[in-house]
């Protein structure tokens, strides 16, 4: 698709300011309230079940956001986050460092603690998360290894929130992205993903941002091609007054899969 936004339009056009700003006001009317709220719930179901739980998370495309990592934190020990652009990197360091002009997570985190059972205060949560995390890196998922120069060992579990469908031109990058993420999973780790299903864009600011249009069929050919025993697949419907013109999605996703062989 000749609109397919690369990777120097990321480094160079990407605001996770203005990102933030459109998406991630939980409560405030954002186009992100519906996706927010369905994930978060999938997400403390996932961590909070018992079995998705271990020593070492590695986030995948973790943008300037922290809403994918706050029940993580309860079920892994060590948290990796990883993004392409700097810029995305240094706006999560500004929260990480808890400086000033940090976007306010409060609302998100305020939600997933009720979600949870209100077991401790908000500002508990946040700070178990910044003890949490060990290292913020560079990531690209069309190197063999994504996180190269930096190498670790296999962890127990790989997250992604909304990266391959921006990062993907096509369903063959996106393959090939996935199972050059997989390689950072040990057997009988998982993978959890959530994201959009029918999205072709998404806007930033004034900048527009292409998007894979993914769909439930192609999801589980490619997560099952990549070596996974798929265990969740969750989804729900955009409602239609929900519909702005900032992005096209259709349907939100949460699936969690087990990795059972190396491909």
């Amino acid at each position: 698709m000749s609109d397919y936004t690369g990777k120097d339009e990321y480094q160079n056009s990407f605001s996770p300011k203005a990102y933030l700003e459109s998406y991630f006001h939980l409560g405030a009317g954002s186009m992100g309230d519906e996706y927010l709220q369905f994930v978060l719930k999938g997400l403390v179901e996932t961590f909070n079940s018992g079995k998705v739980k271990g020593d070492t998370l590695i986030d995948i495309g973790t943008g300037p956001t922290i809403y994918q990592l706050l029940s993580a934190c309860e079920a892994f020990k060590n948290i990796i986050v990883s993004d392409f652009t700097d810029k995305n990197r240094e706006e999560f360091n500004v929260w990480l460092k808890n400086q000033p002009g940090a976007f306010d997570w409060s609302p998100v985190v305020k939600h997933v603690c009720q979600l949870e059972g209100d077991r401790i205060p908000w500002q508990e949560k946040e700070e178990r998360l910044r003890k949490a995390i060990i290292q913020v890196l560079k990531c690209d998922v069309f190197n063999t290894n994504p996180i190269d120069p930096v190498t670790i060992p296999q962890v127990d579990c790989l997250l992604s929130c909304l990266c391959l469908e921006g990062a993907c031109k096509d369903f063959e990058s996106y393959i090939t992205a996935l199972k050059n993420m997989t390689t950072l999973l040990k057997i009988g780790g998982y993978l959890v993903m959530t994201g959009d299903l029918g999205n072709t864009y998404y806007m930033v600011g004034d900048v527009k941002f292409s998007g894979l249009n993914l769909n439930e069929a192609f999801l589980r050919e490619a997560i099952t091609g990549a070596g996974y025993v798929i265990e969740s697949f969750q989804q729900s419907k955009k409602t239609e007054d929900s519909v702005e013109d900032k992005a096209d999605f259709t349907a939100y996703y949460v699936i969690v899969a087990r990795k059972e062989r190396n491909v």
